[in-house]
């Protein structure tokens, strides 16, 4: 598990294509300090594993639905990536539940200064913008944000000075693709309810069923 706060930005060293598959070799000073065989770092937002590291670089190992599905596909030697360790059990959750499960990419489709900050607007499909509220968390690139505007399949977020020099975003511009991450608490909750309702008994809340389950007494 993740939680969208962007702790390094990392530099790509290499990247070695195998048909579909890609081996990505990734430059991080600082993070790679703390870093062991299998761990977990967030790329982009993308959970990938590490599979060797030494001195400052590690390399993790892309599938080929990761490459097709995400904004890595667009990744060169010398790009830069957001990059974030999994969270550790006694850290702060600092943005919000991520998980690091692309669910798509999204094209920003206007960037806009405004006073100390930056307002990104961002289409993304149908699916996507489904799952999306008003005030709710999003992620975009691996970096926990708030959605402050929705218009059909674009949403509107606003990155303070902090996240536009720590983060990727910052150099991210009109017609740039990145991957978005929806909150997955959301997805859970639907998915219960639409089991719920599918359900050939289901009848809602009931006395009977809050005595069966053991909430009422008598």
């Amino acid at each position: 598990m993740f939680t969208g706060i962007i702790e390094e930005i990392g530099t790509i060293r290499m990247i070695e294509q195998s048909g579909d598959a890609v081996v990505m070799t990734i430059e991080a000073p600082q993070i790679i300090k703390d870093v062991s065989l299998g761990d977990s770092i967030a790329v982009n937002g993308v959970c990938l594993t590490v599979n060797h590291f030494q001195d400052s670089i590690f390399t993790v190992d892309l599938m080929p639905e990761t490459v097709k599905a995400t904004s890595l596909s667009q990744c060169r030697t010398g790009s830069k990536v957001n990059l974030e360790r999994a969270m550790a059990a006694n850290g702060r959750l600092g943005g919000h539940i991520v998980s690091g499960h692309v669910d798509g990419i999204g094209m920003i489709t206007k960037k806009e200064a405004v006073d100390n900050a930056v307002y990104y607007t961002i289409k993304v499909s149908e699916q996507l913008s489904h799952y999306m509220v008003y005030k709710g968390s999003v992620t975009v690139d691996g970096t926990s944000l708030t959605i402050f505007g929705l218009n059909e399949n674009e949403f509107l977020i606003s990155l303070i000075p902090h996240t536009m020099t720590h983060t990727i975003l910052g150099e991210k511009g009109v017609n740039d693709i990145v991957n978005i991450e929806t909150d997955v608490v959301g997805k859970y909750i639907e998915k219960f309810i639409q089991q719920r309702d599918s359900s050939e008994d289901s009848q809602g809340l009931t006395i009977t069923k809050l005595k069966e389950s053991g909430f009422i007494n008598g």
